[in-house]
């Protein structure tokens, strides 16, 4: 799933090529992707492009001010083409969701992969008219998101840290993937309590959150959108590297599994050495 680091270099890369250009076509191949009604997405057509930004993992087309967002979800993605394809798309034949035709002739596409379908896309006068817009947390790169913010964040809350951190309603853009890497970089264990942090693993977590998500918002800079997931996938340190060494000391890096998703840590790094339960119900082995 894309996280805050590729959806802003998405939202920045589409930023450069559709800014100020004008919208010509949008062919939906998929009724059900589409989660608003009005205004049309024929309300976009002849109009121009003001800029693309981020809102969580939300992209957002503002279109002279009706706006294009869309959420990828687990396996959604972003085909751009310097020329569109002449053929229309068709509804049900086909895995594109939806295609925005630019006046230059270029535009792109959103697909999804697999049968657990999540994709979704709405036409809004306002950001915040999307449900998943209007209740998201602090956006973790955000100039207001200070270390006494962070912290009020976590007080008093008997919630497992990792869980918190991918809560969208608490902080904005953070997924399965870089909620393990910044747990590994701040040396605490995924299922510890955040109302039990002290305030030093409080203020190491907030580093970890700032650096991590910076890094790897600047190895994704620039980058088209083609080559976005793999260099997701180069940068991560422990996920995804279940029995590869840790980088950082050399244990084998473990993994919990759940139903839908899967965590890898480092036990030397996280969890003092011990294993986690490998069940829905994870606690420390004792």
């Amino acid at each position: 799933m894309p996280e805050l680091p590729e959806v802003q270099a998405l939202a920045d890369y589409l930023d450069g090529r559709m800014k100020d250009r004008v919208v010509t076509d949008v062919e939906l191949g998929s009724i059900a992707v589409l989660k608003t009604f009005d205004p049309p997405p024929d309300a976009l057509v002849g109009r121009p492009v003001d800029g693309v930004t981020r809102h969580g993992k939300f992209v957002d087309v503002d279109v002279d001010g009706t706006h294009l967002v869309f959420h990828l979800a687990r396996a959604g993605w972003l085909r751009w083409y310097e020329e569109v394809p002449a053929t229309r798309v068709r509804p049900g034949k086909t895995p594109i969701a939806l295609r925005v035709r630019l006046d230059d002739g270029s535009g792109f596409d959103l697909t999804e992969a697999g049968t657990k379908k999540g994709l979704a896309a709405y036409v809004v006068p306002e950001p915040s008219a999307v449900p998943g817009i209007a209740s998201l947390g602090l956006d973790p790169l955000a100039d207001d998101f200070t270390l006494e913010a962070f912290t009020a964040l976590l007080t008093g809350r008997r919630t497992q840290i990792k869980g918190l951190l991918r809560d969208q309603s608490v902080i904005a853009g953070v997924g399965n993937a870089y909620s393990d890497e910044v747990l590994h970089a701040a040396r605490l264990s995924p299922f510890a309590l955040a109302s039990s942090l002290t305030e030093e693993e409080v203020a190491r977590l907030y580093e970890a959150l700032r650096t991590t998500l910076t890094a790897a918002v600047m190895a994704a800079e620039g980058r088209p959108a083609a080559e976005l997931k793999d260099a997701k996938r180069q940068g991560m340190n422990v996920h995804g590297r279940t029995g590869e060494a840790c980088p950082v000391c050399g244990d084998t890096v473990h993994e919990v599994s759940f139903a839908d998703s899967s965590l890898q840590y480092c036990p030397t790094c996280q969890t003092g050495g011990k294993e986690l339960a490998d069940r829905r119900m994870s606690r420390l082995l004792r």
